[in-house]
């Protein structure tokens, strides 16, 4: 892609993302991410209710009547979006390829976090830590993230989403609010994925595309493996082979879910061909549920 291309397409990306964490996302999640304590802000005098711990002793004795702390919840928060950057990710049968609606959620998300002043970092990982951005505010910080995620190039294609989950855990030492956008194409996460949700207020989104359900008949196809290269042909003219493929796909998304849930992280299933507002919301409101 050209600068220009680039440009146009982080401009594309911003325009709707951002009006889209106005309208629909920014009140939803400033009621789900609150603030992770409480921070002093005055000094009042006390009024009858007041909790009598809350008394400021020294500021009481200087005045002879008496005097309570105003503690105020602490709403900054900070944010890590956790980008699967592998090559399973560039496949698409809609408009758009997963990587794609990744980049557009994480947009969502990162504008949604800086309009509550919130700090925002993204992890790129493959089968290794590809890049790592620390957490910053501003748009200008977002909008750099978003031309990482438009013309990004990893290094390699695979993907271990522990080596992510474990390099989030020991690089962010506070417990911070994570989003784990990935296709899950992996295998043996679950525990770097309890640890991970344990320490972190970490949430799952996968995303994945219709023609990784359902294959059609189309007679022989050549498919190939976007992570290890692997070419195989198909004969999607036989029924049998289709419902193979269909109910291997159902059993990888079935696990994927099984996995997330025994890790106690939530999860919102997205696919290309979908508007990705109604899942996230819904994921939103049932953690607000739970607050």
């Amino acid at each position: 892609m050209t600068a220009k291309e680039i440009f146009k397409k982080v401009r594309k990306i911003e325009i709707k993302t951002r009006g889209l964490s106005r309208q629909v996302f920014s009140g939803q999640y400033h009621s789900v991410f609150k603030g992770r304590g409480m921070a002093f802000s005055e000094v009042r005098e006390y009024q009858y209710g007041d909790d009598v711990r809350a008394i400021d002793w020294n500021v009481t004795a200087r005045f002879n009547k008496p005097f309570i702390k105003v503690f105020e919840e602490e709403r900054e928060l900070t944010v890590m979006l956790l980008i699967d950057v592998s090559g399973s990710n560039n496949f698409g049968t809609n408009t758009n390829f997963k990587l794609d609606v990744i980049t557009e959620i994480a947009a969502v998300l990162a504008f949604s976090a800086i309009q509550n002043n919130d700090k925002v970092g993204v992890i790129f990982f493959s089968d290794k830590i590809e890049k790592f951005i620390p957490p910053k505010k501003g748009s200008s910080h977002i909008l750099r993230i978003i031309r990482e995620l438009v013309d990004f190039k990893a290094d390699n294609s695979g993907t271990n989403i522990s080596e992510a989950l474990k390099f989030l855990t020991n690089a962010i030492k506070k417990r911070c609010t994570a989003f784990l956008l990935s296709d899950f194409m992996d295998e043996s996460y679950s525990d770097a994925l309890k640890i991970a949700g344990n320490k972190h207020d970490l949430m799952a989104i996968r995303v994945s595309d219709e023609r990784e359900n359902t294959i059609p008949n189309v007679g022989m196809l050549q498919i190939k493996d976007a992570e290890t290269g692997q070419r195989m042909w198909v004969d999607t003219s036989s029924k049998e082979v289709r419902n193979h493929f269909s109910n291997q796909a159902n059993q990888f998304a079935f696990k994927v879910r099984d996995i997330v849930k025994k890790s106690g992280v939530d999860l919102a299933e997205i696919s290309t061909g979908q508007d990705y507002v109604v899942p996230l919301m819904k994921m939103f409101k049932k953690r607000e549920g739970r607050a």
